[in-house]
């Protein structure tokens, strides 16, 4: 079975969130903690997000995805920017146990000319401070574009931190297609071999879900432009690949790309007409 869904506003709720994903023929969906570009969380609603947690139980949701604000970066050169990471990041953590068992992705961050190995130690210092033993939602790294300083163009910096993280097993991987093409990785003319690639590196176990957007400028660009797919240099035979890989189908696919609730609606049916059951 496909699961597939998209990025949805949070402003009317957990339990509207749910409404609208099965109305777009989803069964996950991703939304922000927060404001994407500010740093204020909304009042939490235990009752809006048990609501939620029964509906998703009802229709056989895959995990959710809830995704930081872009605001944060664990590896800045401020001390007054990764304290702010920290705090909103445990306070997500800690909200997020109202809809248990799903992931909070994040972008590992840019390092601002500190240098990669002072970034990966500095985003690991903050995820050992934040993660709990007890948490059950699993935090996610993000594929990166490598554009800049950011750290995560390279499946190896991903490792590097995750073997710096005490309690790895509360840690994971989220595969942006786009993101992973403009970094360099050919996911359309040898997908066996980036994931081989992911494998030796990572490992495909930690490989928790996907973001499924195609790339405008395309592979080695660096730049971190989302497309609606089948209008990218990723194509849509690609993602048909794609989403029946062995190692991916049965993974959460999320969209992200430039659309409004029709077009996310028509990317899913489309998704869905490729995928072989």
């Amino acid at each position: 079975m496909l699961h597939i869904g998209c990025h949805l506003s949070a402003a009317k709720g957990f339990f509207a969130m749910g409404e609208t994903a099965l109305s777009l023929g989803a069964d996950t969906f991703q939304f922000f903690t927060r404001n994407p570009r500010g740093s204020k969380a909304k009042p939490l609603d235990p009752l809006d997000a048990q609501r939620l947690n029964v509906l998703a139980l009802e229709h056989g949701f895959a995990p959710l995805i809830a995704h930081a604000p872009y605001t944060i970066n664990p590896c800045s050169a401020s001390d007054q920017t990764r304290e702010f990471a920290r705090e909103a990041m445990a306070d997500d953590l800690t909200r997020l146990e109202a809809t248990p068992n799903n992931f909070y992705n994040f972008h590992p961050g840019s390092h601002v000319g500190q240098g990669v190995e002072t970034g990966i130690r500095l985003i690991a210092e903050t995820l050992n401070t934040i993660l709990q033993p007890e948490q059950t939602t699993v935090v996610l790294l993000e594929t990166m574009a490598g554009k800049g300083s950011e750290i995560g163009g390279k499946f190896e910096e991903l490792r590097e931190i995750l073997d710096r993280v005490t309690l790895s097993d509360r840690m994971g991987v989220c595969l942006d297609t786009c993101h992973v093409y403009d970094a360099g990785y050919d996911i359309v003319n040898d997908l066996d071999g980036v994931l081989t690639a992911f494998d030796r590196v990572i490992g495909l176990s930690r490989l928790k879900a996907v973001h499924i957007n195609d790339s405008i400028f395309g592979l080695g660009s660096h730049k971190d432009r989302h497309a609606k797919i089948g209008e990218g240099k990723i194509g849509t035979d690609a993602f048909g690949r794609i989403i029946n890989h062995p190692a991916l189908r049965s993974l959460p696919f999320c969209l992200e790309t430039p659309n409004d609730l029709a077009g996310y609606k028509a990317e899913i049916e489309l998704l869905r007409d490729l995928y072989r059951e």
